[in-house]
C-alpha cells in the first residue's frame, strides 16, 4: 500500500526532522552559551527553546548549512534582550541578593571555575559575549564578527581587552 504525503506535510516532517536532529547535537551547548551570558539557566533554557521554535518556523533556511550560526545569533541576541529587561526591573525594584549556587552545584562546578564565572560576568556585555564565543565555542575572529554584528578586527581588540580585564578580576579574587 502506497501512502501519498501532503506537500506541506510533508515540508512540515522535513523541518522537524532537520531541527530536531539540531537540537539534538547542539541543545547543551547554546544552553551553555547562554547561561555564561545571562547567568540564569532556566532563563538560558527558554531562550534557547524559542530560539529552535524561531528555526522550525523559518525553516527551511536559505543555506541550511548556516543554521547554528542563525541559533546562536537568536540566542545571543534573545540573552541581551533579557539583560535588558533585567536592568530595566531593576530600576523599578530595590535590588535583591542573587540566590546562592546549590552545595551540590557548586562541588560539581568546583571553586576555580565558580570564580572564572563570576569573573566573567563583572565584565561588561561585549566584552563577555567576545570571550565566551571566542573560547568556549572556540569561533574564529570573523565568525564572532559576524554574529555580533561588528568588524574582526573589533571583536580581536575585544577579546585582547576582555581578557586583560579577566586577568585582573581573577588576580584580585587570588
Amino acid at each position: 500500500m502506497v501512502s501519498i504525503r501532503h506537500p506541506h506535510r510533508a515540508a512540515a516532517d522535513d523541518a522537524g526532522t532537520a531541527v530536531s536532529e539540531l537540537y539534538g547535537q547542539h541543545w547543551r551547548g547554546l544552553v551553555r552559551l547562554a547561561v555564561l551570558v545571562i547567568d540564569d539557566r532556566q532563563t538560558a533554557e527558554d531562550i534557547v527553546q524559542e530560539a529552535f521554535a524561531q528555526l522550525y518556523r523559518r525553516w527551511p533556511l536559505k543555506d541550511s548549512d548556516k543554521a547554528l550560526a542563525y541559533l546562536r545569533t537568536i540566542v545571543l541576541n534573545a540573552s541581551r534582550s533579557a539583560l535588558r529587561r533585567r536592568r530595566v526591573a531593576r530600576l523599578y525594584t530595590p535590588p535583591h541578593q542573587a540566590p546562592q549556587d546549590s552545595a551540590e552545584s557548586t562541588a560539581v562546578l568546583g571553586e576555580e571555575r565558580l570564580e572564572v564565572q563570576r569573573a566573567l560576568q563583572s565584565l561588561p556585555t561585549r566584552p563577555r559575549e567576545v570571550l565566551v564565543l571566542r573560547y568556549y565555542l572556540d569561533l574564529p575572529f570573523d565568525e564572532i564578527a559576524q554574529i555580533l554584528g561588528i568588524s574582526a578586527s573589533t571583536a580581536r581588540a575585544t577579546a585582547s581587552r576582555g581578557l586583560t580585564a579577566l586577568t585582573k578580576k581573577l588576580k584580585e579574587v587570588r
